[in-house]
C-alpha cells in the first residue's frame, strides 16, 4: 500500500516537472520578462531627464550672473523645468500613451528653452570662459548623450515586447495568461526639430 502511494506521489511529482519544465522551455515566461525589461528601460529614461533637471538650476544660477538681463530666457528655462518635473510618471505611464506623449511634450520643451539659453550664453565671453559653466556644459552635452541611449534602448525594449506579443507562440500566451497587458507606446516626435538635438556645445 504505502509501495503505490510514493509510486502515485512520484508520478505525480515527475509530471509537475516535466509540466514545468515544458512551460519554462515554451515561451511563457517571455512576455512578463520582456515586459519588465521595457519598465526598467523607461525608469533609466526617467533617471537621465532627471539628471538634466537637476543640473539647470546650477547652470541658470551661473548664467544668471553673467547676464543677470537677460530675464525672459533664464525664465523660460526656470519655468520649463518645472512644467517638465511636475508630470508624475511611473510604469504605469507606460499604459497610458497620452500621458506619455505629455511627458515628452514637457521634455521637449525644457530642450527648446534649454538650446535657447546657450544660445544667449554665446554673447557673453566672460560667461563662456567660467570655469562652472564650462563643467556644466560638458555635464549637460553628457546628459543629452545619455537620454538618447536611454530613450533608445526603451525603443528597443517596447519593440521586442510589443514583437512578442503579436507574434507565435507569444500571441498566444498573451490571450491565455497576459491579456491584461497592453501593446506598449513608445517615444514619437512631438516637436518640429525632434531630429536635431538641442544645441549645447559652443563654437
Amino acid at each position: 500500500m504505502q509501495a503505490a502511494q510514493g509510486y502515485r506521489w512520484g508520478l505525480k511529482a515527475a509530471a509537475l516537472l516535466l509540466i514545468s519544465t515544458v512551460l519554462s522551455g515554451c515561451g511563457i515566461n517571455t512576455i512578463p520578462t520582456l515586459d519588465e525589461q521595457a519598465k526598467a528601460a523607461w525608469g533609466q529614461v526617467q533617471n537621465q531627464y532627471q539628471r538634466r533637471a537637476d543640473l539647470i538650476p546650477n547652470l541658470v544660477e551661473v548664467v544668471k550672473g553673467y547676464a543677470a538681463h537677460e530675464q525672459d530666457t533664464l525664465t523660460a528655462v526656470i519655468e520649463a523645468r518645472a512644467k517638465a518635473t511636475s508630470i508624475q510618471v511611473d510604469a504605469s505611464t507606460l499604459d497610458n500613451p497620452e500621458k506619455l506623449k505629455q511627458y515628452q511634450q514637457a521634455q521637449d520643451g525644457l530642450s527648446g528653452a534649454l538650446s535657447r539659453l546657450m544660445v544667449v550664453s554665446e554673447r557673453y565671453p566672460d560667461l563662456k570662459a567660467n570655469q562652472n559653466f564650462l563643467a556644466l556644459q560638458s555635464q549637460l552635452e553628457g546628459t543629452e548623450n545619455r537620454i538618447a541611449v536611454a530613450r533608445r534602448d526603451f525603443i528597443q525594449a517596447v519593440q521586442a515586447y510589443n514583437t512578442e506579443i503579436r507574434t507565435f507562440p507569444g500571441r498566444l500566451w498573451h490571450s491565455v495568461m497576459y491579456s491584461d497587458l497592453p501593446i506598449r507606446a513608445t517615444f514619437e516626435a512631438t516637436s518640429a526639430d525632434a531630429d536635431k538635438a538641442p544645441q549645447v556645445k559652443f563654437k
